[in-house]
């Protein structure tokens, strides 16, 4: 009998508590879920801005085409028999000189290129090896330089935002005030960064119109101008948006998305990748003495 009335007063206690009270008890929980959604979570730096220190890379091909693709050959073809194969330059490398599927990162899928600028693309496309700047170890320019397939590494303070990329020893110094328009045009472009809330937001302008967004031809004018969105997800990803204006050649602004990857490893530095020499005979070897150009000169010099 005293059993029954315990249980019978536990039941009455437990409906008799409010909803108001069964909120209060849900509180904490609640709160933490909506901290971590608002991304208190997130690594700061001593005046509470996020920390985007570290050394990052972007872990898909976008560099291969920014556009949705399926796999080929190589970045070079020929016509063929039947089907277009590797040109001569690059078929004895094989399935590595291959190009893998690109999942694409374009928002809306394609690039909104006007008729004749579509046209110049697939021009570069079809003309890569002697065309891509990346061959030749020019700066890749922005966004391409995120992108590569090589690591990055942002400095952060109060009172700077500089980024060194591995890739032919690119860098960029980010300006904290408003510049004014850019003086020269460059491969790496003018930046200028600012906070909006959690994201830091970068407008790039004044960039070298021969600097290319991918291998398959994708291109822009000097009138480019990129706006940048890094936006800290967790301690170990970055969000990254950039949307490209250039009304040349584009009926409309449009913006890639992808997430970079924190470099995790236990002592890892940013290597190093100035690979202006490993270009040199493909640029200036035949200027070399004993070469094609010099018997040429000798040539002409006895006519």
């Amino acid at each position: 009998m005293k059993i029954k009335r315990l249980l019978l007063a536990f039941a009455v206690i437990s409906v008799g508590c409010s909803p108001v009270e069964q909120e209060v008890a849900q509180t904490p929980a609640a709160a933490q879920t909506a901290a971590m959604s608002q991304g208190n979570d997130i690594p700061r730096t001593p005046n509470g801005k996020p920390d985007f220190n570290g050394i990052w890379q972007v872990l898909m091909n976008a560099n291969d085409n920014l556009e949705a693709a399926p796999p080929k050959a190589a970045y070079q073809l020929v016509p063929g028999d039947f089907v277009p194969v590797p040109a001569p330059e690059v078929v004895a490398m094989g399935a590595i000189g291959a190009v893998p599927a690109s999942f694409g990162v374009v928002e809306g899928g394609t690039i909104p290129y006007k008729p004749e600028a579509l046209v110049k693309r697939n021009e570069n496309h079809a003309n890569w090896l002697t065309s891509d700047p990346e061959i030749k170890c020019y700066m890749p320019g922005v966004p391409r330089a995120t992108y590569t397939p090589h690591p990055f590494q942002i400095f952060q303070s109060e009172s700077a935002f500089f980024i060194a990329y591995s890739f032919a020893g690119a860098v960029r110094n980010i300006f904290l005030e408003d510049p004014g328009p850019a003086p020269i045009d460059s491969w790496m472009g003018q930046s200028f960064g600012y906070w909006d809330g959690d994201t830091w937001v970068v407008e790039v302008t004044g960039l070298d119109d021969r600097s290319w967004f991918d291998r398959a031809g994708n291109f822009h004018t000097y009138q480019l101008k990129v706006t940048e969105r890094y936006t800290l997800v967790d301690d170990n990803v970055i969000e990254y948006e950039a949307t490209m204006e250039d009304p040349d050649i584009f009926e409309r602004p449009w913006t890639i998305k992808m997430p970079i990857y924190r470099r995790l490893e236990a002592g890892f530095e940013l290597p190093q990748f100035k690979c202006v020499e490993f270009v040199e005979e493909m640029m200036y070897g035949q200027y070399r003495k004993g070469r094609e150009f010099e018997q040429r000169l000798r040539e002409e010099n006895n006519q």
